[in-house]
């Protein structure tokens, strides 16, 4: 059970609904950059529904006789979902745009072009529309969404990992942390017992998930014990710079407080680690919890670096991450109506856990 930031009055929440339909959880892409307008890439703005993001591609593809792999993608967006995003290809013909047919669950909205293939991690974030349902009052669901998401925007919001990270049955990180032991014969048992055919167990992309869901377990335990203080710098952490991801160390109570006006305007934040044998670990007080989490896991820094792992190098992590924009929180005829924004690589989920707990979220 990891720790929440705020004191919600979940009592409003009980009873809540989210997701009883696709319409009620909408994602907008936040492009890192919109497309220029000319090059030999087609940039296409789709909306879908009820699928996922690869099949989205794929059927793209198969509409403008292209391969799967030709697809440009900026991030994955939810199956159960309303979502828009964008995802190219190079050298497609003008008259294969006024034929596209994607079926009855997924649509072209626009369509431009650019110099360059989309990249994953091409995106500054995601918009998220999500409507709550509920028999009980609206009224008071809509001012407990309120504060809690205004708490959000002045304290940030925890950076976990959300549960899709760990799978259906959240065995992931287990299969992750056989796989950075070196456990070959453990991990594939585990696997095929967990429904994982064996060729599926011996793919690289697979196993590489695997691990990073250890990783991200374990980056959570870090940020659970940094609790509820996740703006406050101490000495021996590593800061990141939210803009490109940059650390440096704060060498000691008094570089703390001569950057803590820049953690509060959200400039920077302390960050935890995805260990790996390249990760840099804090000092002081902050890496003390770092390495007694990694302690207690059983590895080492250098057992992420292992083939078996996929040579995993490591990095840091931001332990809270802003909302991009204000939140807004209406009511109407079916519900309650939060609207946000968040960076890319954060979940939502963990906005919605603050919200309803870990029950329903």
């Amino acid at each position: 059970m990891l720790p929440f930031l705020t004191e919600t009055n979940r009592a409003a929440f009980t009873g809540v609904r989210f997701k009883a339909r696709p319409e009620d959880f909408i994602v907008e892409e936040i492009p890192q950059y919109a497309p220029g307008g000319a090059g030999t890439h087609a940039y296409f703005w789709i909306e879908k529904r009820g699928m996922n993001t690869h099949d989205l591609a794929r059927r793209l593809a198969k509409a403008l006789g292209k391969r799967d792999r030709d697809a440009g993608i900026a991030g994955l967006k939810d199956a159960q979902a309303v979502t828009r995003q964008w995802i190219s290809f190079e050298h497609v013909a003008p008259e294969r745009l006024a034929t596209l047919d994607l079926g009855p669950n997924a649509r072209v909205l626009e369509v431009s072009r650019h110099g360059n293939k989309l990249k994953m991690g091409h995106l500054k974030g995601n918009r998220f529309v999500i409507r709550l349902r509920t028999d009980g009052s609206r009224e008071l669901l809509a001012a407990a969404a309120r504060e809690t998401l205004g708490l959000l925007q002045a304290k940030g919001v925890p950076n976990y990992f959300g549960a899709q990270r760990f799978g259906r049955d959240a065995n992931n990180a287990a299969l992750g942390r056989m796989l950075v032991q070196g456990n070959e014969a453990g991990f594939m048992q585990a696997a095929a017992q967990a429904g994982t055919p064996p060729p599926r167990a011996r793919d690289g992309k697979f196993r590489n998930l695997m691990v990073n869901a250890f990783q991200s377990e374990l980056f959570n335990q870090v940020l659970s014990r940094r609790m509820p203080d996740l703006g406050k710098l101490q000495a021996g952490d590593l800061a990141v710079l939210h803009r490109n991801g940059a650390a440096f160390k704060v060498e000691d109570e008094a570089a703390a407080a001569k950057e803590q006006p820049r953690a509060d305007s959200f400039e920077i934040s302390p960050s935890g680690p995805l260990y790996g044998p390249k990760t840099p670990l804090a000092e002081g007080a902050p890496g003390t919890v770092e390495r007694e989490v990694l302690a207690a896991s059983g590895v080492e820094l250098e057992d992420f670096g292992r083939p078996e792992a996929e040579r995993q190098p490591g990095a840091r992590r931001p332990l809270r991450i802003p909302l991009l924009e204000a939140p807004e929180t209406s009511v109407d005829e079916e519900g309650v109506v939060l609207k946000f924004a968040l960076p890319s690589g954060a979940y939502a989920t963990v906005v919605l856990r603050e919200l309803l707990g870990d029950a329903d979220a």
